[in-house]
């Protein structure tokens, strides 16, 4: 990866709590943030102790600090300029050189433009008199400019990739769809085991793949089919529901199989539905080609919505303002979880004007398009599950773990070679360690945690008025052992440190190079229902139908610039594991039980190094391979592809 680059950042203020005794307590300071005193009313402050006022209306939250506005803020003030240097910029790109371009030549900016306080990293003086707007070369393309295209490598991102969250077992055969076929056309998938079959080589038959637990697959086409018509009804959009399906090797590789592409019925048109596989002839490997191209653009807006918008940043605010309005700012727990709520209000608040908003950077360049928190709410009603949170909950549920007592942690995983759950156990684990020791000191027995009070009105809120839609569903864990309480805690702790870092700060790494993850897909597949015109353009041009396909030149230089800011660490940021906050270190048994924990999250540091040179375990090493260092704990600042801050942070 090339150098860090280093950002400019406001340094965030800390509170200084005020209790009921009268007394102070300053512990946060070590952040940095300016005392309610100097800057912040304490009608203001989201980090007060709810204990030192009124008692507030259900699910009306304090009002958040939040910071002046900055970086993210300054984007949409941004757009407009480089959309005026580029020529044509709802055109496709004419070629790949031009992709190219955007990291050897750059954009030339109108003069004055004023980049350079908002976004410095990027924008390069070429000359005294000219501003350029040259991006870095992302890791993926440092390493192999080629790889992006390559099935191996579509295969090994799905596990050490930027979304090791949607990658399952295949345990019901044949595929089938759930939804009504009255509405959506024939439930049926047309990938058969006889395609399979022939696609395995005769390595083994397709039952003995399937029992074997050798067949894997990235199925988008449920929650996508609703979609398809009424995101193909926008401008310059197109959408089909997808399957993916892989093949386990021996060596822990997978390898692509067959991608299914539907687009269901509506009253004008019957269902249209097609499976491309790996070719070997030059129609059929373009093809495949643009299977992959729509395949991946799936991956990557449910990626962003899913498994990085709701499933960390929206879904800790619950914890957060329950945790704001029910527990004491001295309460143990309130400040064991305080480092991983630091800043993720503020910073939600900066994405609801940025780019989750209507005709916000999501909006205008992700293929859900207006529908993205539409989306967004869909599958947090049909799929959010609180007791599968947790990182090996989440294996076991889609069938890349089973639970075996005898394995190190807990878990043995179905993909030994999965880098993102093989560092992420250790990361949990030793989560859950130093949860463990910190909450057996404040709770010695069972009866204390049953009897707090503030602790079971937190977990009361979070359940009935945080996500009161689902308050009633059977699998919500109740707070009356220390496991039980260790188990809430060791979730959230991840959901806001490690599932975050993996599914955040490799987003340059991965999607700066925009072929890599193209964010939408802006045309249909040529052999579907083709015209005359796109049949021929396709057979002559093929790479001119690509380039179609893949966002626009607004929407793909949109979306590198946000990613680059996404991607990059903070000169302040906090490190799990780095320094302590200061009421565990002025508790010794507090404190060793951290540095115990401090010392195993150096442990996987070395563990990751060594793992990343070891060139047996090919999906994050090998030639031309990124190494995997997403969940690496410390990191240095700028876009570094590694590093586990404490919190859902990014630089605002």
């Amino acid at each position: 990866m090339s150098t860090p680059r280093g950002r400019k950042r406001l340094r965030r203020p800390t509170y200084e709590f005020t209790f009921l005794s009268g007394q102070t307590d300053q512990s946060a300071s070590t952040s940095g943030t300016p005392t309610q005193s100097e800057t912040v009313p304490e009608s203001q402050s989201q980090e007060r102790s709810p204990a030192a006022s009124a008692p507030l209306p259900p699910w009306v939250p304090p009002a958040p600090y939040v910071p002046p506005p900055h970086v993210l803020a300054g984007l949409p003030a941004v757009f407009p300029q480089i959309e005026a240097a580029l020529v044509d910029p709802n055109m496709p790109f004419p070629h790949f050189k031009s992709i190219k371009d955007l990291f050897e030549e750059g954009i030339e900016l109108p003069k004055n433009a004023g980049f350079f306080p908002v976004i410095p990293g990027l924008v390069k003086a070429v000359a005294e008199a000219d501003d350029i707007l040259q991006f870095e070369s992302p890791s993926l393309l440092d390493k192999d400019r080629f790889s992006w295209i390559r099935d191996d490598e579509f295969a090994r991102q799905t596990l050490a990739g930027l979304n090791p969250y949607c990658i399952q077992l295949v345990q019901e055969w044949p595929l089938k769809s759930k939804l009504d076929p009255a509405v959506y056309g024939d439930p049926n998938s047309l990938i058969t085991s006889e395609i399979v079959e022939r696609k395995i080589k005769g390595v083994m038959s397709f039952d003995e793949a399937l029992e074997n637990k050798r067949l894997f697959m990235l199925d988008y086409h449920d929650l996508l089919l609703p979609y398809v018509n009424r995101v193909r009804e926008l401008d310059d959009s197109t959408l089909y529901a997808s399957r993916t399906l892989f093949f386990l090797s021996d060596d822990s590789t997978l390898r692509p199989v067959a991608i299914e592409l539907t687009r269901p019925q509506d009253v004008n048109r019957p269902q249209w539905r097609q499976v491309f596989t790996p070719g070997y002839d030059a129609t059929s490997c373009w093809l495949w080609s643009l299977a992959k191209t729509h395949a991946i653009s799936h991956d990557a807006g449910y990626h962003q919505l899913i498994s990085h918008w709701l499933r960390t940043h929206c879904c800790m605010e619950p914890y957060i303002i329950a945790a704001n309005r029910q527990l004491s700012a001295m309460h143990p727990i309130y400040r064991l979880l305080h480092p991983h709520f630091r800043y993720t209000m503020e910073i939600n608040a900066r994405a609801r004007q940025s780019l989750i908003n209507a005709g916000g950077i999501i909006e205008s360049c992700f293929w859900p398009g207006k529908y993205s928190l539409e989306l967004s709410s869909d599958v947090y009603g049909k799929l959010w599950r609180f007791d599968r949170e947790g990182l090996p909950a989440d294996l076991v549920s889609r069938g890349l773990a089973v639970e075996d007592e005898t394995a190190e942690h807990g878990v043995r995983l179905t993909i030994p070679d999965y880098p993102f759950a093989n560092d992420g156990l250790m990361l949990w684990d030793a989560l859950k360690e130093w949860i463990t020791d910190y909450v057996k000191h404040y709770y010695p027995d069972a009866e204390q945690v049953m009897l707090d009070e503030e602790l079971q009105g937190w977990w009361s809120e979070v359940r009935n008025i945080g996500h009161g839609d689902k308050k009633n569903e059977p699998w919500w864990p109740v707070l009356k052992t220390q496991d039980d309480l260790i188990e809430v805690v060791t979730t959230i702790a991840w959901v806001a440190s490690g599932h975050h870092a993996a599914v955040n700060f490799g987003q340059y790494g991965y999607g700066g190079y925009f072929p890599n993850r193209p964010t939408t897909a802006r045309i249909k597949m040529p052999v579907e229902e083709p015209t005359e015109e796109e049949l021929k353009e396709f057979y002559e041009e093929p790479e001119k139908t690509m380039l179609k396909t893949f966002p626009s030149k607004k929407q793909a230089t949109k979306v590198m610039l946000t990613l680059d800011l996404l991607s990059a660490h903070s000169p302040d940021e906090e490190y799990l594991g780095e320094n302590p906050e200061a009421s565990w270190a002025h508790e010794p048994v507090i404190y060793a039980a951290y540095e115990r924990f401090k010392g195993k999250l150096q442990y996987l540091e070395g563990v990751i190094d060594e793992r990343n040179v070891n060139v047996s375990l090919k999906n994050r090493a090998g030639a031309g391979v990124v190494k995997y260092e997403l969940l690496k704990p410390i990191s240095e600042p700028g876009v570094t592809g590694m590093g586990v801050p404490y919190s859902c942070v990014y630089l605002i």
